[in-house]
């Protein structure tokens, strides 16, 4: 079980140009992760262009977002290449990070059970510890939430 205060997971990712990424590549810096379901779906490309609207005032504080999805890297490219979002998306196809960061959850839709990523958010500080998590993350005015949590130090 995550919890604030703990050690993030570490991970090691590629990103949408095949290159590996992993969280100790930040030490020092605060790091958004958040997970989503998938790329191009509507609530999806709202939370990422809210965050890719909002970006430069996440560079002033120097804070890096990156974006985990079971998607390919192929897809992240086009995601990025449509939208213009200027942070890295990285695929886990496997699912291991989600399931570390325990988002990979049973969903009900319509009655229908199936497996997916629940849209959760996790504020990790330059020591690798979780500041905030946000869950079951609303995305209209998410980007709003996760600044305010990355001002409060």
């Amino acid at each position: 079980m995550l919890e604030e205060g703990k050690k993030a997971p570490v991970f090691k990712l590629k990103d949408q140009d095949g290159k590996t990424v992993s969280l100790n590549d930040f030490k020092g810096k605060d790091v958004i992760l958040y997970f989503y379901p998938k790329d191009d779906t509507p609530g999806c490309t709202t939370e990422a262009c809210n965050f890719r609207d909002e970006f430069p005032k996440f560079q002033n504080i120097n804070a890096v977002i990156l974006g985990i999805s079971p998607d390919s890297e192929a897809s992240h490219k086009k995601f990025i290449a449509k939208y213009g979002l200027p942070f890295s998306l990285l695929s886990d196809e496997n699912k291991e990070v989600l399931e570390k960061y325990d988002v990979w959850k049973e969903k009900n839709m319509y009655g229908k059970k199936y497996m997916g990523v629940e849209r959760t958010t996790f504020v990790i500080d330059g020591d690798g510890k979780i500041k905030k998590i946000f869950n079951k993350v609303k995305v209209s005015n998410h980007y709003n939430e996760v600044l305010e949590a990355l001002k409060s130090k």
